[in-house]
């Protein structure tokens, strides 16, 4: 599989039978946040990971297939979203603030 996804970040270059895939965009309203931070807390409430958005809002894990949970943090408090991570497929989140 290559190219984006519906105005999503690039695949090209990932082999996605061989990652679980975790991306998506954080907006507030129609409009993208940059700046805000990602986490990605393990099934058990562990921090895993964690990523800036891009100017566009953007983010991306390569994460363990399984359920996880995306904390966006941003100065105006967080929001949490579950989401399943599944090998051979990309899990595409959109966080709404």
């Amino acid at each position: 599989m290559c190219g984006a996804t519906r105005g999503g970040l690039s695949l090209k270059g990932i082999d996605i039978d061989k990652e679980a895939v975790v991306q998506g965009q954080v907006l507030r309203g129609e409009e993208p946040v940059t700046g805000a931070y990602v986490r990605l807390l393990d099934a058990t409430g562990e921090f895993t990971a964690e990523v800036p958005t891009s100017a566009s809002g953007h983010f991306r894990f390569f994460a363990a297939e399984g359920d996880w949970t995306l904390r966006t943090v941003t100065g105006q408090g967080s929001r949490d979203v579950a989401v399943t991570a599944s090998l051979g497929s990309v899990a595409e989140v959109q966080v709404r603030l």
